[in-house]
């Protein structure tokens, strides 16, 4: 029998977890899906937007797959410093599959990014999503004006959030000090902004169709930058799912705007060069008006725009960083492999593996994981005749709780959901997140 340690439970870790023992024989393998949180499903829980219902509702999916017999969940262990080493962890199981995703973010390296008021989209998201590494009191929204830069979904469920009110989030499962700050926001305007034009935005046409259908905030665009973009004018021979957003954002010209409604501004064709500071932070930002340069790029004009701004928000993508113990690549953000064996000098590195964006890069949607995840898993499969010849520790749980870990199970995380659950009634609302560690350990830890 072959002991498999995944170390992330998003659905990379999950889906490899999956094929493991669906491409197994009965009882040929054990699987301990790890997470240095207490909760399982990564970003489906920490990335997606609260008001997303049926992207959530995957975690039901996830779930059934957790619940397997041959499949264990470990929360909270962490692997690398302060928690059990990468070499420790290679002598608890006869092989490694690293599912870590990528925990960064990308910057726009220009002036001003560092100022008050500057955020990755990724500290916005973590922080409506009640992840217990983000700080409660991060967005006091006392901004009047925000930019979100960037033109992915990401940045328009940043937007959307902005554009929202209280009342439309107070039935999910957003933390309750976020919907405190967001009930008292003062932001009246969302510019989100792309470098290039309408046809080469990356949202998809249901996420785009909701920014256009939100009740308290209207969308608007600017004729002239849409007319830029040449395929937006003649859109014939774009993919399907970009004439949808083309029609889409057609239909937004000349929409009026309610009295009293928020506003959010889909702009094109422009480039940010510059956050401009006003009494110590955030106070506009300068871009470079664009235009297409006839092979899918933009080149910069020369000509300005300001748009003020007191919240500025960088959805320009995740980055993936180096995991303890294995080799890395900084410019693609992932782990050297062949149909995941990792790499070492060149060569595959018996027992280690990696799934996910760890190993592509932060691309593709939730369900791209899969086949990704089952290519993996073949190459560790066929590796199994040299990785069942390892001698390793009877019980990895004895191993764990010498290093001083302590970690939380699936009974545990079953337990946060209870609590969590007496929290949205204690609140006159439905589950709420804990969005702290002291409170996700305590209900874990009593639950496991």
């Amino acid at each position: 029998m072959l002991r498999i340690a995944v170390v992330g439970s998003g659905p990379s870790g999950v889906y490899t977890a999956q094929s493991l023992v669906e491409q197994s024989a009965a009882d040929a393998v054990r699987v301990d899906v790890l997470d240095r949180l207490p909760c399982p499903y990564g970003l489906v829980r920490y990335g997606v937007a609260p008001d997303h219902e049926k992207i959530k509702s995957l975690q039901n999916n996830l779930r059934s797959v957790l619940e397997d017999g041959r499949i264990r969940f470990l929360g909270h262990v962490e692997v690398g410093p302060g928690g059990v080493p990468a070499e420790v962890l290679r002598q608890l199981y006869h092989a490694v599959v690293y599912c870590v995703g990528a925990k960064s973010d990308r910057h726009l390296g220009i002036p001003g990014e560092e100022l008050p008021g500057s955020f990755s989209a990724t500290e916005f998201v973590s922080w409506y999503s009640a992840h217990p590494d983000s700080d409660p009191d991060a967005f006091v929204l006392g901004a009047r004006s925000a930019v979100v830069i960037g033109a992915g979904n990401v940045a328009v469920d940043v937007a959307r959030m902005l554009a929202r009110g209280a009342d439309e989030l107070r039935p999910t499962d957003v933390p309750q000090s976020a919907l405190g700050a967001l009930a008292v926001s003062r932001v009246r305007e969302v510019h989100m902004a792309a470098r290039r034009g309408p046809s080469q935005a990356r949202f998809t046409t249901k996420e785009l169709r909701e920014l256009g259908s939100l009740p308290g905030a209207d969308a608007t665009v600017v004729v002239d930058e849409l007319a830029r973009d040449p395929d937006f004018v003649d859109p014939a021979a774009l993919p399907a799912p970009v004439r949808r957003n083309v029609a889409v954002l057609r239909g937004w010209v000349g929409r009026p705007v309610r009295p009293g409604a928020r506003r959010l501004n889909l702009r094109f064709y422009l480039r940010p060069v510059e956050i401009l500071e006003r009494d110590g932070r955030v106070g506009a930002v300068r871009f470079e008006r664009t235009a297409p340069d006839g092979s899918g790029g933009v080149l910069g004009t020369g000509t300005y725009e300001d748009i003020e701004a007191h919240l500025v928000l960088r959805a320009v993508g995740y980055l993936g960083v180096p995991p303890q113990g294995l080799p890395f690549d900084p410019a693609t953000g992932t782990v050297p492999h062949a149909a995941g064996r990792v790499l070492r000098a060149g060569k595959p590195s018996p027992g280690e593996y990696v799934a996910g964006w760890i190993k592509r890069g932060p691309t593709g949607v939730i369900g791209t994981n899969r086949p990704c995840a089952k290519e993996t898993v073949a190459s560790l499969l066929a590796d199994a005749p040299l990785l069942a010849g390892r001698t390793v520790v009877a019980e990895p749980l004895d191993a764990l709780g010498e290093l001083g870990l302590r970690p939380v199970t699936w009974q545990g995380w079953l337990a946060i959901e209870r609590a969590e659950a007496e929290l949205g009634r204690s609140l006159g609302r439905r589950s709420v997140k804990i969005p702290d560690w002291d409170g996700l350990l305590a209900a874990g830890h009593d639950g496991s």
